[in-house]
């Protein structure tokens, strides 16, 4: 730490940061633009000046400006200062000479950082009466508005998108003080984290075009804490909503986990809780009836002779996949994976548990300096770990810049850097990846051979681990080159998963992470879905297995819980079970096959307006909560399943751990700063063995289960679950009394919103479930992490507001960032040695490869129509090698057919160098190729041309 004085008080600092960083984090008001906690340094828009002295002596100073200089002990500054003071007033009135005076129509008005900086700096009259420069704007595609006459030349979209992201065609043109930034000709921008422009830029230069659709205000916008639902990642988001329309997603800072931004899938795939495909009304046999009506015939189901059966979800939260485990019993219980996802997502949890190597948060894999990927695409199955990943091979880079005396937030001197030293990154993958460019060497191959690669690294390492047989020698020399990389690092990373739906592969993973040598190691998975993780950790029997209870006769009823099961298995095999079923019970927020189907079809509330806990790849398990009310008769599917049960419901709550748990469901004292009113699972054993419903936290009545009873009641089944209990407060957490806003202090319209249907104001809609208000009363300043509904502060409107919530800027959240760690490294296992033998391609026979697509992978974001705008082409991929061998290029129609003879004509072929001979690339997911989902080998042969007539 280093002491320095700033305006005559004394301050203590972390020694080594600037002198703007160290300001905001001691929450003092300094105006900058260029300046990004996550990008450095770059004293391009001279905002930040301050008056530096020489010592106590020194009365006149020089200016000098903050982001560009380092903090030093016994360092004596001056914000106030006058010249420091005229300095950025005279500057921020040139920097507004060229921009518009449209902040009434800016959609970034009221969340604006020019805005506020404007404010803060005193600037309020223009004296500028003279021409504006101006641009002609571009089309960006979908995702991105553009109006260039607003820009400040701040650079902060350039060095977030090109040097930060790895983006190629978005570029600064011009010179001087006439400059564009824009790409070079219309067109969508194609990086996969252009939508972070929006929240980068400072000004209104890059603008949601999703939102514009249906504008509303940052302050009439209704918000609260959630988690993004397009992957297994957790990102943390913050979705707003105004007259029942989720309007957007921004992000919400998590310091462990997505720092300050989000992948496009994340951020615009909202859309289909908007969807015309919304299930708003329960159905019987294809009519709709009411709700109690659902509620009384699904009761009848659930009293036949034979047990019903659940199928659970890793789209659906904990509590619901719980609360459908307790309502068919364990026995019954499926969790919805077809056989070869289920064996890897309980291998991985296997491995979690009991493996003894740490599974990184997305902060810990950006500190990795060796990193090794093995058969995943990450850019397109774990987006924003991509975006961790290509910060980690930066860290050679400041190791260098530290040798040379420079600080790593100096950020155009580091990355000069950066073509002397990178930290070594190895992809071995089915085909090229967006992380080649950051990458020391690739590897292509089929998921075998990949594996072989992985094996070999492992026993490079460690001569005790399993080799392959016959391993080629360049891929003997590759595996000997990555094994001595990685024997050198200090901080180690491995990362594989499910895209490449191979077993072999994680195990290999697995040795190599066994292998090396250092105990600061890590081994991150990725997992399709956002509770992915979760629903095997609560664990149950495969999909196949419940096609053999009802097939056997055991069971004759169905339950299914936010699964659409023709997306996992064949169709005709599907068919036959549900045909053999005697009743079909859906629960889904979305219309799909599978909902098709039902005999009774239940509405269920999306993430937007249910509440509930999902556990992402790292085991971190993550509250989301209503942004919303549902309409009536939609619930959240935990509601649908507990209204069917009986009223007493057994707990069987055993104390967790009682350190530190007293705040989770309590209210907040904060002349005493405690925490009353216990959870029941906090009460000595045998209290609170058997709760009434009607007396579960006070507030439950006689008809309806709590979801915090329920939380309670999954953690104290599952020792791996035990800590859900303290991802956020309960129902009852208030702050002084009162709940927390979900509406902002400025919300406008309340008593006119809905004068089209009564003149006088409705009362706002009671949330039981959570500790939040459908309402713009209540304190935000004071509530936990987990339950901040929006970043504000006194003279901060813009998401920079974050910098008063943090303990460091760029740092943790103060009082801890959201989430629960579940599943933490202990024990070892053996070494994996069941290696697969090399993959050779059959002469006149291709294996299906499925490849995971951003923007064309995930269930629910491509019924956003933004997304649906950037799905991939309709095509296979194929080795350029076997198009010569068929005889076609890129663009023509080829004819594939499985070996029983089911053919799926006229498919455009992509030529893709990479892709390795044998192999036959399709999207993994795309809904035009379900029915080759399940294919591992087929023919292809040319179309002719009279056949494509």
């Amino acid at each position: 730490m280093a002491r320095i004085e700033i305006d005559g008080q004394p301050y203590d600092v972390l020694d080594g940061s600037n002198l703007l960083s160290a300001c905001l984090s001691l929450g003092l008001d300094l105006p900058y633009f260029c300046w990004h906690p996550a990008l450095g340094s770059a004293g391009a828009c001279r905002q930040c000046a301050v008056i530096q002295y020489k010592d106590a002596e020194d009365k006149r100073g020089r200016l000098v400006m903050a982001c560009m200089t380092p903090v030093a002990d016994k360092m004596r500054v001056s914000i106030a200062a006058e010249p420091a003071r005229q300095f950025r007033s005279d500057n921020i009135e040139l920097l507004m000479i060229n921009h518009p005076h449209d902040c009434p129509v800016c959609e970034e008005g009221g969340e604006c950082h020019l805005q506020d900086m404007t404010v803060m700096t005193g600037h309020t009259f223009r004296r500028y009466r003279g021409l504006k420069r101006t641009h002609n704007n571009q089309n960006l595609g979908p995702f991105i508005n553009h109006e260039m006459n607003r820009c400040i030349a701040c650079y902060r979209c350039v060095r977030f998108y090109d040097d930060y992201a790895g983006g190629k065609d978005l570029q600064v043109f011009g010179m001087h003080n006439n400059v564009y930034f824009g790409r070079f000709e219309d067109g969508a921008l194609e990086n996969e984290f252009s939508g972070n422009l929006v929240e980068v830029c400072p000004t209104g230069v890059f603008t949601d075009k999703t939102f514009s659709a249906h504008y509303a205000r940052k302050w009439d916008l209704q918000t609260a804490p959630s988690v993004c639902a397009h992957c297994g990642l957790g990102c943390n988001t913050a979705p707003g909503e105004r007259y029942g329309t989720l309007r957007r997603v921004i992000n919400r800072y998590n310091g462990e986990v997505n720092g300050y931004f989000l992948c496009d899938r994340g951020r615009f795939g909202y859309g289909f809780v908007n969807s015309p495909k919304r299930i708003l009304k329960p159905r019987l046999d294809g009519q709709e009836i009411s709700a109690d009506a659902a509620e009384s015939h699904f009761r009848q189901l659930l009293k036949a002779d034979k047990p019903a059966i659940g199928i659970g979800s890793p789209r659906a939260s904990l509590e619901a996949n719980f609360a459908l485990r307790k309502l068919v019993g364990k026995e019954n219980f499926f969790l919805g994976l077809e056989d070869t996802e289920y064996i890897l997502l309980n291998t991985i949890v296997e491995l979690m548990r009991h493996g003894g190597i740490h599974s990184p948060s997305l902060r810990e894999v950006e500190q990795a300096d060796a990193v090794l990927i093995l058969g995943e695409d990450v850019t397109h199955s774990a987006p924003r770990l991509a975006l961790s990943l290509r910060q980690a091979a930066r860290n050679a880079s400041f190791e260098l810049a530290g040798s040379l005396h420079l600080l790593p937030w100096q950020d155009a001197a580091v990355r000069n850097l950066e073509s002397r030293a990178k930290s070594p990154m190895f992809i071995a993958g089915i085909c090229a990846t967006r992380l080649d460019d950051v990458a020391a060497n690739t590897y292509r191959g089929s998921p075998e051979d990949i594996a072989r690669l992985g094996f070999a690294i492992a026993h490079c390492l460690d001569e005790s681990a399993p080799a392959p047989a016959a391993l080629g020698d360049a891929e003997q020399a590759l595996a000997a080159t990555i094994a001595d990389s990685l024997k050198q690092a200090k901080r180690p990373l491995i990362v594989s998963g499910t895209s490449c739906a191979s077993l072999d592969v994680i195990q290999a993973a697995y040795n190599v992470a066994k292998a090396l040598p250092t105990t600061d190691k890590q081994l991150a998975f990725t997992v399709p879905e956002c509770n992915s993780l979760g629903l095997a950790i609560m664990g149950g029997a495969s999909l196949q297995q419940a096609f053999e209870r009802i097939g056997t006769g055991l069971a004759d009823s169905v339950i299914i819980l936010e699964n659409d099961l023709y997306r996992r298995v064949p169709g005709p095999e599907l068919d036959r079970f549900l045909e053999t079923a005697a009743h079909v019970v859906v629960i889904d927020s979305l219309e799909n096959k599978t909902a098709e189907q039902a005999e009774l079809l239940l509405p269920a509330a999306t993430f937007a307006e249910s509440e509930g806990t999902w556990v992402n790849n790292e085991g971190r398990a993550q509250r989301y909560f209503p942004v919303f009310p549902a309409t009536e008769p939609v619930r959240g599917s935990w509601q649908w399943l507990t209204s069917v049960m009986d009223n007493t419901v057994d707990l069987s709550c055993k104390k967790p751990s009682p350190e530190g748990e007293g705040w989770v469901r309590g209210n907040q004292n904060k002349e005493k700063g405690l925490f009353e009113s216990p959870h029941p699972s906090l009460l000595p054993e045998g209290e609170g063995e058997r709760v009434l419903k009607s007396t579960v936290l006070g507030v439950m009545d006689d008809a309806q289960w709590r979801l915090d009873a329920l939380t309670a009641a999954c953690a104290s089944t599952f020792p791996d679950l035990a800590a859900i209990i303290q991802v956020a407060p309960g129902a009852d957490y208030t702050v002084q009394g009162s709940k927390i806003p979900r509406q902002p202090h400025r919300y406008s319209g309340r008593t006119a919103m809905h004068a089209d249907i009564k003149v006088s104001e409705p009362g706002q809609p009671h949330d039981p479930e959570t500790p939040f208000a459908f309402s713009m009363e209540g304190d935000t300043g004071h509530v936990p992490p987990a339950l901040v509904p929006v970043i504000w502060a006194p003279g901060w409107n813009s998401n920079q507001a974050i910098n008063k919530f943090q303990q460091q800027s760029g740092g943790h959240l103060r009082d801890g960032d959201p989430g629960v760690r579940l599943l933490e490294a202990s024990g070892a296992l053996p070494w994996f040695g069941d290696i697969p033998p090399t993959f050779r391609p059959e002469q006149g026979r291709w294996r299906i490869m499925p490849l995971p697509h951003i923007f064309g992978t995930e269930e629910l974001s491509l019924q956003s129509p933004s997304i649906a705008e950037r799905l991939p082409a309709f095509c296979v991929l194929l080795n350029f090698l076997d198009a010569e061998t068929l005889g076609v290029d890129s663009g023509d129609p080829v004819e594939i057919s499985s070996l029983l003879g089911i053919s799926i004509l006229k498919i455009p072929v992509q030529i893709e160098p990479t892709l390795p001979r044998g192999l036959l690339g399709i999207t993994a997911e795309l809904p035009a190729f379900q029915a080759m989902k399940t294919w591992t080998q087929v023919t292809v042969k040319k179309v002719n041309q009279e056949d494509r007539l």
